[in-house]
C-alpha cells in the first residue's frame, strides 16, 4: 500500500504569523510608558546616562527612518497608500523613545548629520536623508527594506546591554522594523 505524499508546507514564516508578530510588537510599544522608565532603570542597576544616550540614539535612528520614508514618498507618491502605515509606525517609535518632535529644525538637522556621519563611519549602509532615492519604485522599496533591516539588527544587538524596560522597548521596535523590512521586501517582488 503506497503512502500518501506529505502535505506541502511553505518555507519561511506565514503571513498571519508575521502580522500577528507585528501587532504584538505594536501592542508592546503602546504599553510602554515614558514616566516610569528612569525608576526601573535605577532599580535594575542600569546607568541612567547610558540608558538616556541609548534612548536618544534610538529616537535619532527612528527619525532617520521616518526621513527615509519621507524621501521615498516624495520621489514616488504612488507608494503613499502602501508606505503611510509603516511611516506612521516609525513616527510612533520616535515618540516611544521620548522624542516629541518639538525640537527645532536645527537640532533635527544636526542629529541627522551626526547620524549620517556615524552610519558612513560604521559602514552599516544605513540610509541618510542625503542619499538619493532610486528612480525605480522597486529599488526604492528594496533600499528602504534594507535600511529597516540594518536598524532592526543594530537594535537587537544593542538591547543586550540595556536595562529591563528599555531592552523590552528596543526588542519590540526591532521586531516591528524586521516586520517592516519583510513587508517592504515582499511588496517589491
Amino acid at each position: 500500500m503506497p503512502y500518501p505524499p506529505p502535505p506541502r508546507t511553505p518555507s519561511g514564516p506565514r503571513r498571519r504569523t508575521l502580522l500577528a508578530s507585528a501587532a504584538g510588537a505594536a501592542l508592546l510599544v503602546g504599553c510602554t510608558s515614558g514616566s516610569g522608565d528612569s525608576d526601573s532603570e535605577e532599580s535594575t542597576g542600569g546607568s541612567p546616562s547610558v540608558a538616556e544616550r541609548a534612548r536618544t540614539r534610538a529616537a535619532r535612528d527612528s527619525r532617520g527612518i521616518v526621513e527615509h520614508y519621507d524621501a521615498v514618498l516624495a520621489a514616488h507618491p504612488t507608494l503613499t497608500d502602501r508606505l503611510s502605515p509603516l511611516r506612521a509606525e516609525a513616527v510612533r517609535h520616535v515618540e516611544a523613545f521620548g522624542a516629541t518632535g518639538s525640537a527645532g529644525a536645527t537640532a533635527s538637522a544636526s542629529e541627522s548629520a551626526s547620524a549620517s556621519a556615524s552610519a558612513s563611519a560604521s559602514g552599516t549602509g544605513a540610509p541618510t536623508p542625503a542619499v538619493a532615492v532610486p528612480v525605480n519604485e522597486k529599488d526604492a522599496l528594496v533600499e528602504l527594506a534594507t535600511a529597516e533591516r540594518v536598524l532592526a539588527d543594530a537594535r537587537a544587538k544593542a538591547l543586550l546591554d540595556m536595562p529591563g524596560e528599555l531592552a523590552r522597548l528596543l526588542a519590540s521596535v526591532a521586531a516591528a522594523g524586521a516586520a517592516h523590512a519583510y513587508l517592504l521586501t515582499e511588496g517589491a517582488k
